[in-house]
């Protein structure tokens, strides 16, 4: 929660004396009512006071104070010297002056739930001094929510990759909170956000991103209200490239994979779905991870005990609940199932070898494939894959889509 930018109240000194209505000192040894006779008749002198005012942004005794905005300002002189600390251990907290001298911000963000002490000088032309400080407390993880957000800064990502939020806390007011996050792209595509239910909220375009577009997010949720009492904490920019275009369509009637790559065949894959039994879902997946090799236990997914693979090699997550685009070393060798039927829990399963090394089929999709490319399966005897279960909102139509924004 943002906290007012007023200056404590201390100030540094035995002999300084607050001015009423300012953060500026008097200097010791004035006094504005004291004469001296210079022997034409005495005159009044004038009390050495700083012209520079100094504001933390933290008001001393606070409870709330940012984690992202918390700083010094000063007017009417340069800030020479600013000590934070984090209160009770005395950690020196580092941070740097600006190169006018006006203002100071710590380098790293804040923590939550951390007091803290600051105490600032500064001075004016004329070389007076004026001192501030203030002791509070950040905003604690009780009453503020952070939104953990895919995909990260500077990262290059397929075309179907949404912006996709998860925040902490249920989210009450929605339209608060979408309204400060704001996603564009260098392609001019409209982007627009999408709640799935009170603590996700996703955004798209209409189609998929443009090959080689950046997309810039903003993040100004710091004190934002998202339900009563609960604010946000974050304020940060992040873009990401789209790489390559490249959507691969299975086909479960032929069991083939095509690969589509910036709209030219670049190869077809023989693939083995789901079996009658445990059948594969339809409809627009988007890889949301990758791994080299990774386990997959039948239990995690309710179906009991029927497998449990410590290295199942090069696997790419499709859905939440665990579908996967995945190599196959323990097929049957004398009766392949690839490009024939399938065979599998619900994945689709490719040929591969034990230890993910090789020349395989498996290794060159896993090689050829970013985190947001596009996997669609078709002719399925599955329903669609819901749009919520992993990143594949792209089953939604378009006026789905909107009409699940809250602003």
């Amino acid at each position: 929660m943002t906290t007012p930018n007023i200056s404590a109240r201390r100030a540094l000194g035995a002999c300084a004396a607050l001015l009423v209505g300012t953060l500026t000192l008097t200097a010791c040894g004035g006094n504005a009512d004291a004469k001296t006779d210079d022997g034409k008749g005495g005159q009044d002198s004038a009390a050495k006071t700083s012209t520079a005012k100094i504001a933390i942004s933290a008001k001393d005794g606070s409870t709330g104070a940012s984690i992202n905005t918390t700083g010094v300002q000063v007017s009417g002189g340069k800030l020479a010297d600013v000590k934070m600390t984090v209160s009770g251990s005395g950690q020196a907290v580092a941070g740097t002056v600006s190169a006018d001298g006006s203002t100071w911000k710590p380098k790293e963000q804040l923590e939550r739930g951390t007091k803290y002490e600051i105490s600032a000088t500064a001075k004016d032309a004329k070389g007076l001094t004026a001192a501030a400080n203030s002791i509070f407390t950040t905003v604690n993880s009780a009453n503020s929510y952070i939104g953990t957000y895919t995909p990260d800064n500077g990262t290059t990502v397929g075309v179907g990759m949404p912006v996709s939020f998860d925040f902490d806390k249920v989210i009450t007011d929605r339209k608060a909170v979408q309204s400060h996050i704001t996603v564009t792209s260098s392609s001019g595509q409209q982007v627009v956000g999408h709640w799935f239910g009170s603590q996700r909220l996703d955004f798209r375009p209409q189609d998929y991103w443009k090959a080689g577009s950046k997309v810039t997010m903003k993040i100004d949720l710091d004190g934002v209200e998202g339900a009563n009492g609960v604010y946000g904490v974050q304020k940060k920019t992040v873009t990401f490239t789209v790489g390559r275009s490249q959507v691969s369509t299975v086909d479960a009637n032929t069991q083939t994979m095509t690969v589509m790559r910036d709209g030219k065949l670049l190869k077809s894959v023989p693939v083995s779905t789901g079996s009658p039994e445990h059948t594969t879902y339809n409809g627009q997946m988007v890889i949301s991870e990758k791994f080299t090799q990774t386990r997959m236990n039948s239990q995690t997914v309710g179906l009991g005990g029927e497998y449990d693979i410590p290295d199942v090699p090069h696997a790419m997550r499709l859905t939440t609940s665990g579908t996967f685009i995945h190599g196959n070393y323990w097929y049957n060798k004398s009766n392949p199932p690839f490009g024939q039927q399938g065979t599998s829990h619900g994945c689709v399963g490719m040929a591969d070898v034990q230890g993910a090394q090789g020349d395989t089929t498996a290794k060159w999709f896993y090689d050829n494939s970013l985190v947001g490319d596009v996997v669609i399966v078709k002719n399925s005897p599955d329903k669609t894959v819901q749009p919520d279960n992993g990143l594949n909102g792209w089953n939604l139509s378009w006026s789905e889509w909107t009409a699940g924004s809250a602003a």
